[in-house]
């Protein structure tokens, strides 16, 4: 079966590209591509221009099929395989159906440009994918690299950063990048108001500043507990730190946070790495909406919020590679549940501050084995005109790993 080249195209179009891409199109039946990218192709290149389906994703299989025994080509922004159409085709046709011929990406561009070394940058991708994904890469004298969805997406970054306290943080917008039409726009967060619009095809350069007013949340596990809003069901920061050191994420790897009170152990699960998925699970609707507050505050939007009651709630959802349990040890069904659904390997940690709790912990422990842990906390705090000690509730942690099939 013939492979389907994917060949990336820059904003300088026709003249950009190298000579083996430019074989790969005049050969084509169909070229498939975005309404500007098929606009870069000169009409001497004859084949069939068939716009991308809408929605993408959910289309595609289907306009492949429809072109079936003919040479498509499709083409993609750049390099198809960094946030590109490339890792679409990737997924669904399988990488050994694909010939990927890159173009230079408006990362490596905007690099060039500023002097900034790519090692050092944060590349954070808004196309598809809401804003709050931003906040999660800043940090004081951190280099971030936003890819744009249009021309209004500078002016909203800019008050993103203003929001979280960046607003002194030098912005560069840098438009139709190895195009004629190259251009730059240089100012700060704070004063991007009225900057004038921008091209509909650019990626925004952000230096932030330091947060003299402000402590920004490190990206180790064990956040202040004032980084999250609570009506008090919050696992505090120092038993957080050890819970997510117990789940132990991996990049890639989902984790089920059952009873999720105001979402921080999935939220921190996230934050390890880009490519960690959480889902948390809370029957109270209001909470559940503070949940999905929460993840966007600290930059990770992605978290997928279940409003329902364990167990119910769980069936249908993707296998985890690990499960907290904050709440709802004692419930009828939630361990045996979670631990069904566990993937061989896979991790259960839950969390008891009852006596009731306690003992259902330690009555899966005979059953599944693991080890139990108890967490006392004291915080210091003012007693008259002195200072005391006043301790948190003790928290008795049971981890427990399923075993590998031999």
């Amino acid at each position: 079966m013939r492979p389907v080249p994917v060949v990336g195209i820059g904003a300088d179009g026709w003249a950009g590209l190298t000579d083996t891409a430019r074989a790969e199109l005049i050969a084509a039946d169909v070229v498939v591509g975005s309404a500007r990218q098929l606009a870069l192709l000169p009409a001497s290149v004859a084949p069939e221009r068939v716009p991308y389906p809408s929605p993408l994703v959910e289309g595609l299989p289907g306009l492949l099929d429809a072109h079936a025994g003919r040479a498509v080509v499709v083409l993609a922004s750049g390099d198809p395989m960094f946030f590109g159409i490339g890792a679409t085709l990737a997924r669904l046709l399988g990488p050994e159906r694909l010939r990927v011929l890159p173009h230079v990406s408006s990362v490596t561009l905007a690099c060039a440009r500023l002097g900034w070394p790519a090692e050092d940058v944060e590349t954070v991708s808004l196309v598809g994918r809401p804003l709050a994904a931003l906040t999660a890469a800043l940090a004081p004298g951190r280099r971030v690299l936003v890819l744009s969805a249009d021309a209004g997406t500078p002016a909203r970054v800019a008050a993103l950063l203003t929001e979280r306290g960046y607003g002194a943080s030098r912005v560069t917008v840098l438009g139709d990048l190895g195009a004629a039409t190259e251009s730059r726009h240089d100012g700060t967060a704070a004063g991007w108001t009225g900057a004038g619009p921008m091209p509909a095809l650019n990626i925004v350069a952000v230096t932030c500043a330091d947060v003299p007013d402000a402590e920004p949340p490190g990206w180790a596990s064990g956040l202040a507990d004032g980084a999250y809003e609570s009506d008090g069901q919050l696992t505090k920061q120092e038993v957080r730190a050890v819970t997510l050191a117990k789940l132990a994420p991996l990049p890639g790897e989902l984790l089920w946070d059952v009873g999720a009170g105001s979402g921080s152990v999935a939220i921190e699960w996230l934050r390890v790495h880009p490519s960690c998925r959480a889902v948390a699970v809370e029957r109270d609707p209001v909470r559940a909406d503070r949940v999905r507050r929460n993840a966007d505050a600290l930059g990770v939007p992605r978290l997928r919020v279940v409003t329902g009651s364990a167990p119910d709630a769980l069936h249908g959802l993707p296998a985890p590679a690990a499960v907290f349990v904050g709440g709802g040890v004692t419930g009828a069904g939630v361990v045996e549940t979670c631990w069904d659904a566990l993937a061989p390997g896979g991790r259960l940690v839950a969390n008891a501050v009852t006596v009731e709790s306690e003992a259902a912990v330690a009555t899966w422990r005979a059953r599944l084995g693991g080890d139990l842990v108890r967490v006392s906390v004291q915080r210091a705090s003012p007693v008259g005109g002195f200072t005391g000690w006043r301790p948190l509730m003790p928290v008795t942690i049971w981890t427990a790993r399923k075993e590998r099939e031999q």
